[in-house]
């Protein structure tokens, strides 16, 4: 077998011009500028922090022709982390002097490179087909993905271009997505016009209990990622009365209170015995409690399509098992068609002395 050929100079250097802007500017920067999110950390940025997250995202999957040659990925992914730690530092040239507005740069590696990897690492596990589907082959899967965050979508589109320049990453499916308004730094609405995304892990317990995973030590503070571009019947959806959405979803429209009122209450019942959540309300079928799975981080964006899901968990299951949940019987996929999908090991977070990717085996 043919060696694979060695990363572009360009690419190999992603980080050695970066290594001397990382000592001077990452960590100070971090702690006195709003505008700097600090790539370094046990896990990677863009999942948990910043906090609330940034009002836009470029999302795209990548093949990796010789990703399963271990040097060659190795390369790859410590160049990454580099030039993402430089870029979200601020003051690079590549960012055409704007202002790093939040930036966040987050990988992951999906199942057939983690499987030659580490075949008993988690995320060596594929999504399933689920009905109602209508994903192309080149919309399914993908080796890896960058996630890329900023409050302002150039940072974000110019980011994304020195990040994947000259890596020989072969491009398999993009989308960018924007977090539409919300009372103080509350879920934004999506297009629909409800809040999105209420029932999250919050605090670091959570998190932990959730979201890391915490083995084995090469995946210890990474997660699993489930990606998914939807296509939403917006007029569809706008042509019912107000009253019927929010039967659909399950929450008050202006205020994202459940239907059982200020506090979500599952079992609460008419006078006349029916649910006052609907059996196929989206609140209810999505629902930990009646899932009986995990919670997931997600941060979804509103995108061209409609909605450009994202979620965090420590087990691709709690995903599996929701989505399950929903497809049977789920009022909102009436109006919902998914048409790109893939999952990911986010890998571990990073440092300037050990960088991204280092402990997966070699």
């Amino acid at each position: 077998m043919a060696t694979p050929p060695p990363l572009s100079r360009r690419s190999v250097l992603l980080g050695a011009g970066a290594a001397g802007l990382l000592s001077a500017c990452s960590a100070p920067a971090a702690a006195s500028d709003p505008a700097v999110v600090d790539a370094f950390g046990a896990q990677q940025a863009g999942i948990a922090r910043p906090a609330p997250p940034q009002r836009h995202v470029d999302l795209s999957v990548w093949d990796l022709p010789h990703g399963t040659d271990r040097p060659w990925l190795g390369a790859l992914l410590a160049a990454l982390g580099r030039r993402a730690a430089a870029l979200g530092a601020g003051g690079d040239p590549a960012l055409a002097d704007l202002p790093p507005a939040r930036l966040t740069v987050t990988v992951g590696l999906g199942p057939r490179i983690v499987a030659a990897v580490g075949p008993d690492l988690p995320g060596t596990q594929d999504l399933p087909v689920f009905p109602g589907d209508e994903i192309g082959d080149r919309d399914r899967g993908g080796d890896l993905l960058l996630q890329i965050g900023a409050d302002e979508p150039l940072v974000a589109a110019l980011a994304m271009t020195e990040l994947t320049a000259g890596t020989g990453m072969i491009p398999r499916w993009r989308r960018t997505g924007y977090r539409g308004p919300s009372a103080s730094d509350g879920p934004g609405r999506n297009v629909l016009g409800f809040a999105d995304g209420i029932v999250l892990p919050k605090s670091d317990a959570e998190l932990a209990a959730d979201v890391w995973l915490d083995g084995p030590p090469p995946v210890r503070g990474g997660t699993i990622a489930v990606v998914r571009s939807i296509r939403l019947d917006t007029a569809g959806f706008h042509a019912l009365p107000v009253a019927a959405q929010e039967r659909v979803i399950g929450r008050r429209k202006a205020t994202a209170e459940p239907l059982s009122g200020p506090e979500l209450d599952l079992g609460a019942k008419t006078p006349d015995g029916e649910y006052v959540i609907p059996a196929d309300a989206h609140v209810r079928r999505a629902h930990p409690l009646t899932v009986g799975a995990g919670v997931m981080l997600r941060r979804g964006y509103n995108s061209e399509e409609g909605l450009l899901f994202i979620a965090f968990q420590r087990e691709l299951r709690t995903f599996v098992a929701t989505q399950h949940r929903m497809s049977e019987g789920d009022a909102l996929l009436r109006y919902a068609t998914t048409t790109a999908s893939a999952t990911f090991l986010v890998l571990p977070g990073f440092s300037a002395d050990a960088p991204l990717g280092q402990a997966l085996p070699a």
